[in-house]
């Protein structure tokens, strides 16, 4: 028998318009109040045109207000019958907005929507285990909108408990790209299952995006010329790298800073050990005597087990703590030394 009522429910729910509580509420007003007129004695106020229509508002809205009211018993029977019209007529008003709402929900969890938002980040594909990380990474900022756009084979938003949007389609067609919103975004990443894959992504989303930053993530990093063919400003990211593409995505440029950092030659970044004479220094004068002699920043500082990463200016470095910093030159601990003593 549940079974039975279950599936009744389901068919008359996918039925239901809007008209139909319309014509319910319609057709038990027009039925109820010349009943009310025979119900009731003669000259009742009820009955009045003035006064049925709020009578019934409020009693088929299960209000109540008792302001007006039938008197005879006859006239209470209408009142019920007004009062089931009136539940009826609420309960498809309810069932249409809880359709509505379960085709809207689940057209978001298919990827079936076209996300309206503007000056967010675009992921182009999805690897399980991969991609939750660098997402997590981009909200965390909370300053824009991440969309994941992913291939068909996904069949369902994979992050549904995060604030992301989700679009599902091929990846090298220009209309899903749009739905995903790839021609306003600020910045997008091109995660896809292989280089071949990426370069095809490539070439879709240079068409139908604008001015976005666009990053690649590439495991043979050697093809990185290559795809600046598509667009010489295309920025390639190693792929095993993921937290530096999530920082190439937030702050566009700084993987060729850190690129520039890592290979021989111009800046580069280099240790010292700090003498243990020279006692506790600091940092703003290590900073200063680095700079102004040596044309170099501090980056870090160990002192022990702890690493300072950008210490404080008003704090002080332990001696025999190694200074980590950029430079053009390596410099050695007695002649670091001498300088701090020197300089004031």
């Amino acid at each position: 028998m549940l079974v039975l009522v279950t599936r009744l429910w389901a068919r008359v729910r996918g039925r239901v318009s809007w008209w139909t509580p319309a014509l319910v509420f319609g057709g038990v007003f027009f039925a109820s109040w010349p009943l009310m007129a025979l119900a009731e004695p003669s000259g009742s106020e009820i009955v009045r045109p003035e006064t049925y229509w709020w009578y019934f508002v409020v009693t088929a809205s299960t209000v109540g207000y008792g302001d007006v009211s039938p008197s005879s018993a006859a006239g209470r029977v209408v009142g019920v019958l007004v009062i089931v019209g009136g539940i009826a007529a609420l309960t498809t008003v309810f069932a249409r907005l809880a359709t509505l709402l379960e085709q809207a929900r689940g057209r978001r969890m298919q990827g079936a929507v076209t996300v309206d938002v503007s000056d967010h980040f675009v992921v182009l594909g999805y690897t399980p285990g991969r991609t939750e990380p660098m997402v997590d990474e981009l909200l965390a900022d909370h300053a824009r909108k991440v969309v994941l756009c992913a291939w068909d084979d996904v069949p369902a938003h994979p992050m549904p408990d995060r604030d992301v949007l989700f679009v599902r389609g091929d990846l090298t067609d220009d209309d899903v790209l749009r739905r995903a919103g790839v021609q306003r975004a600020h910045s997008i990443l091109i995660d896809a299952r292989d280089d071949n894959e990426a370069l095809a992504v490539a070439v879709t989303a240079d068409h139908v995006a604008s001015n976005a930053h666009m990053v690649v993530a590439l495991r043979d990093i050697t093809r990185a010329q290559r795809m600046r063919y598509v667009d010489e400003k295309l920025q390639c990211v190693q792929w095993h790298s993921p937290r530096m593409i999530t920082e190439e995505l937030k702050d566009p440029g700084i993987s060729e800073v850190y690129t520039e950092l890592m290979s021989h030659g111009g800046a580069d970044t280099y240790s010292v050990r700090l003498p243990e004479s020279l006692g506790a220094v600091p940092v703003e004068h290590c900073q200063t005597v680095l700079g102004r002699t040596y044309g170099a920043t501090m980056l870090a500082a160990r002192a022990g087990d702890a690493l300072l990463v950008n210490p404080d200016w008003k704090s002080d470095i332990p001696a025999t703590s190694v200074i980590y910093y950029v430079g053009s030159r390596r410099l050695t601990p007695a002649e670091l030394a001498k300088t701090l003593r020197t300089t004031s």
